[in-house]
């Protein structure tokens, strides 16, 4: 896909054309081990939200998908079956701080490495800059991403990391995926979301389980389990031949298909 200053050439230049597909690919920063030890300050729910106020995350998307991708309070894609809309985390920084100095930081601290995907460091070194901007300081560490992927599940990842998921589902496939004790990619979780999700699993009314999927999403909004950062843009160029891209004919689906469909323009 293309981003930033690339897909503003696009827009300026004369015949192209810049097309966005939004997916169901969210971004968040996980907190890996360091959300469940004591000694970590990621322990402390304040710092937790401090984090997740000290990112302007409009700002990112504007700068990086030229304001295509959906700003997020959550891991799930809004389009799916069960979603949770959670209350928006804005940019807040002065509340940051406050909130890092009322848990006993008020020079910020060294929160070590953030662990990317080296595809999209982009979007890592602007979270970066933005912890430095209330004090919390951090070193980028991109990942190639298969390196990441094995490293992420197989929980061999310290500190922060820059986490993202696009596979297609439902709101309980991805908090089976992300939420869960036996979640693949799981380092910890509250013992009142897997209750939860069990008693989901066995639910027959749809209503009822609904009602419990959403619950899991308020625990982890309340109590600052991530910090959701967008969904996805794809950004695309088409060019002066091409009648019908094929972009966007499949809902949530990235590429140009059916392949089918792809129609060039008459020959003249």
């Amino acid at each position: 896909s293309i981003r930033g200053e690339l897909a503003e050439e696009i827009k300026r230049t004369r015949g192209l054309k810049l097309a966005p597909t939004l997916i169901p690919a969210t971004f968040w920063l996980d907190f890996t081990t360091e959300q469940w030890d004591p000694k970590s300050p990621w322990h402390d729910r304040r710092v937790r939200l401090a984090a997740n106020l000290a990112i302007d995350r409009q700002a990112i998307s504007q700068a990086e998908t030229l304001g295509f991708s959906k700003v997020s309070s959550s891991i799930i894609p809004s389009t799916f079956e069960f979603y949770w809309q959670a209350p928006a985390l804005g940019h807040d920084p002065v509340e940051a701080k406050r909130l890092l100095t009322e848990a006993g930081y008020p020079q910020g601290f060294d929160a070590g490495e953030l662990t990317c995907d080296s595809s999209y460091s982009n979007v890592a070194e602007a979270v970066v800059n933005y912890f430095a901007a209330v004090g919390i300081r951090t070193r980028l560490k991109p990942l190639e991403r298969v390196a990441w992927l094995s490293q992420w599940r197989e929980k061999k990842i310290r500190g922060l990391m820059q986490a993202g998921a696009g596979a297609f589902g439902n709101a309980a496939t991805r908090i089976d995926n992300y939420m869960t004790s036996q979640g693949t990619y799981v380092s910890g979780t509250y013992p009142e979301i897997d209750a939860l999700f069990a008693k989901q699993a066995g639910e027959l009314d749809r209503g009822k389980r609904e009602a419990m999927l959403h619950e899991i999403q308020r625990i982890a909004y309340d109590r600052v389990m991530f910090v959701p950062i967008w969904e996805l843009a794809f950004l695309n160029g088409v060019g002066p031949r091409v009648e019908e891209a094929g972009l966007g004919l499949i809902q949530h689906h990235p590429y140009s298909s059916p392949y089918e469909d792809l129609k060039l323009k008459a020959a003249q």
